[in-house]
């Protein structure tokens, strides 16, 4: 399996968390961002809309990171992401999707570079809409959450794969997470285990290009 990604996205990292919980190999391909190698032709070809990351598994080029989460569970459920119970497993999915569809899009480098654009508002005002929407988002669960140590039990799966890097993302931008104990306490649980470490955006190849 081949992943392209860049080691600073929200939804590579995510991608790389899953990868590693699995146990699978697979072959990191940097996409730069910044110097806008997503929209050039070679990364167009394998994924149209631009976007990262790409997971390039079984001849097929597969898009969206939750996407790309549901399919390794489905076709490599040895190391489960998701609990066994129906409910559980819709709760799960809920707190996962919460951050990856309704709070990571509005800190992503398109919407930024929209309102820093179109709005011409200032790196104060960008920094107040960030807080904002991880706040808002970390609010909500910690009303939701009963960690044991981890979200859906004993051990870490689809809600860790969204939680560390919006947890990561709270903190570039100056945040203090212990303010949410039990989010807190979840990346904790999650710091020591070694491979949300190797999925570190500092542990990738392309954080120092």
């Amino acid at each position: 399996m081949e992943l392209h990604g860049y080691f600073r996205s929200s939804a590579s990292y995510r991608v790389r968390i899953a990868l590693n919980l699995k146990e699978l190999t697979y072959h990191y391909c940097p996409v730069n961002l910044l110097k806008g190698e997503q929209r050039a032709a070679p990364y167009r070809n394998l994924n149209p809309q631009g976007l990262v990351p790409t997971l390039v598994a079984d001849g097929n080029n597969l898009h969206q990171s939750l996407a790309i989460l549901e399919w390794l569970e489905e076709v490599h459920p040895h190391i489960p992401l998701l609990p066994t119970e129906p409910l559980q497993r819709a709760h799960i999915r809920a707190l996962a999707y919460s951050l990856a569809c309704d709070t990571q899009p509005l800190q992503n480098s398109g919407v930024l570079n929209y309102l820093l654009r179109e709005f011409t508002i200032t790196e104060e005002q960008k920094l107040s809409w960030i807080q904002h929407w991880i706040d808002n988002s970390f609010c909500a669960l910690e009303k939701l959450l009963q960690p044991t140590p981890f979200a859906a039990g004993a051990a870490p799966g689809l809600f860790e794969c969204c939680l560390i890097p919006q947890v990561y993302n709270a903190q570039r931008f100056d945040m203090d997470t212990t303010v949410y104990p039990k989010i807190h306490q979840i990346a904790a649980a999650c710091a020591k285990i070694p491979e949300f470490d190797a999925a570190k955006p500092e542990a990738q190849p392309d954080s120092t290009l």
